[in-house]
């Protein structure tokens, strides 16, 4: 992990592009897994993440997901506005995807005609998909997961501090860790060889 203290560490995008997408908008709770990704907490009792923190693992992430077999990533998204974002992150990096309602079993059940082993899998909310990251514990595959400031870690192997309910924070989020992806496999050379949006990440209303 890099240093994100010190002055010469470059995000990603602009501080005002993260805080203008609300990347960094926590909830009015937070738990205690979650305690060293927040930075303060505002007079209308929301906490704020760090977005630094966020940057820094978004990169790790990308380093991460880069080293596995795209198709065996299965990507998980139950939350409305979390759907398209990892739908296109999803295509674009040639994962699996599940967007909507997790059917019991997907990880388990052989049976099942939805039945998928995947190497890895990434959440978009611990708590709206938490049958996923049930039966990834079961099978023994790591996790990484969109967290915000309430949401219980423990299970976690990978945490991207978030804010994972809103639509223009998903699509930011999801959009940047496309791009490290390519960059990290050497699909693109640089951020300029991605040619994608954030909008063409969110969600329509």
């Amino acid at each position: 992990m890099e240093d994100t203290e010190s002055p010469e560490y470059t995000l990603l995008i602009s501080e005002d592009q993260y805080l203008t997408s609300g990347v960094h908008i926590g909830t009015q709770q937070k738990s205690a897994d979650m305690k060293p990704f927040i930075y303060k907490v505002r007079t209308d009792g929301l906490y704020v993440l760090d977005i630094r923190k966020t940057d820094d693992r978004i990169r790790g992430a990308g380093k991460f997901l880069a080293r596995y077999e795209p198709e065996q990533i299965l990507v998980v998204a139950a939350r409305q506005y979390g759907q398209k974002p990892a739908k296109v992150f999803a295509r674009t990096i040639g994962a699996k995807i599940f967007a909507g309602r997790f059917v019991p079993g997907t990880l388990t059940n052989p049976n099942l005609p939805m039945f998928t082993e995947p190497d890895v899998l990434t959440v978009t909310d611990p708590a709206a998909d938490q049958q996923a990251l049930k039966e990834a514990l079961n099978v023994g595959i790591p996790i990484v997961a969109l967290c915000d400031a309430n949401n219980e870690t423990k299970f976690v192997d990978f945490i991207i501090p978030t804010n994972n309910k809103g639509r223009r924070a998903l699509a930011t989020i999801y959009w940047l860790l496309t791009r490290q992806v390519l960059k990290e496999r050497g699909t693109i050379k640089d951020d300029s060889g991605f040619d994608l949006a954030i909008e063409d990440f969110e969600a329509t209303l």
